[in-house]
């Protein structure tokens, strides 16, 4: 796959990335259900195999877990892909999630990331939420800090809009954005993605497949059987009345993925990478085979044809 300069970094990176968000396995409150480890490493090593030269995690995916298990499968590698992971959501004795800016709860989290993930430096280390709103200023130059001290060569920001950012700049450049985008959650081409594009700060998209749901492998039975402990059972996007709008994109991209032998999750990510703004999707698996489903996406261009298409779509279904 090609590589794509990320903003004002050094890095280069392929346009699809490995998403750890669901191998932290079940037990915590965004957890997509159970988890077999050895799936998890199975599919890491396929999205390597096939190319893809950086990882995206988070300290509270599955508490730790996924950071461990993201760190056991690449120990005594020589070659190893970037690994991303962010920090500002922080659990206690009794698993219950909040979220701290505090320079003193930073370190500690940058501190025990670094131990799980088995690595000297972090390449990308980003506020996973800009929350609390106050603490933005310390949190962030506690990372500006850390920067200089090594243990992380470069610091982003996940899910902060324009003006935090902005507030952010003021402190110290920002590397990377990491917005939910997709099809079905476009609210960032407004504002986000051209403020992105005039700093020369790199995106990251995440959930560019909808957490799943534009895969083509959701349907209305699948959803109803999701465990009770997968967060995506009860969100909005897989309930009525979205649900039959989303199904009726995914017919869509089925067909124009079938022209060229494409499945409806590589014409969506395929349509984020489109947006010239994006460096990179985040893409998600919990066990082999599903990121050969995707993969191909990281190469393939929609035409100015099948894009419109697509905005013919939502345009039907506005009126």
């Amino acid at each position: 796959m090609h590589t794509k300069k990320l903003g004002n970094s050094d890095l280069f990176i392929t346009p699809i990335g490995f998403g750890a968000w669901a191998i932290g396995g079940s037990g915590w409150e965004f957890a997509w259900g159970y988890q077999d480890d050895r799936e998890s490493v199975a599919a890491i090593w396929e999205a390597l195999d096939s190319g893809v030269n950086w990882i995206d995690t988070a300290a509270v995916y599955g508490l730790g877990h996924s950071e461990q298990v993201v760190g056991q499968t690449l120990q005594g590698m020589n070659n190893r892909p970037y690994i991303f992971t962010k920090c500002s959501m922080v659990w206690d004795e009794k698993r219950q999630i909040g979220h701290r800016l505090k320079a003193a709860s930073i370190r500690r989290e940058c501190d025990a990331s670094l131990r799980r993930l088995g690595v000297e430096t972090i390449d990308l280390y980003q506020v996973h939420w800009p929350d609390p709103d106050d603490e933005i200023e310390e949190g962030w130059a506690t990372l500006a800090a850390l920067k200089r001290e090594g243990k992380v060569r470069y610091i982003g920001v996940s899910n902060f809009n324009v003006d935090q950012m902005k507030r952010a700049q003021a402190i110290a450049p920002i590397t990377s954005l990491q917005p939910r985008y997709s099809l079905v959650h476009r609210e960032v081409e407004d504002e986000s993605l051209p403020f992105c594009a005039r700093e020369n700060i790199g995106v990251i998209a995440y959930s560019p497949m909808a957490s799943g749901l534009l895969t083509g492998a959701m349907t209305r039975e699948r959803i109803t059987n999701l465990p009770d402990d997968d967060w995506r059972k009860h969100h909005p996007d897989f309930q009525e009345p979205q649900l039959s709008r989303n199904l009726r994109l995914v017919s869509l991209l089925r067909t124009i993925g079938k022209r060229t032998g494409r499945t409806p999750a590589e014409v969506a990510v395929a349509w984020v990478l489109h947006n010239q703004t994006v460096t990179g999707a985040i893409v998600g698996a919990r066990r082999p085979g599903q990121v050969r489903g995707v993969i191909g996406a990281g190469e393939f261009h929609l035409t100015p044809r099948e894009i419109a298409e697509i905005d013919g779509f939502f345009v039907r279904e506005a009126a």
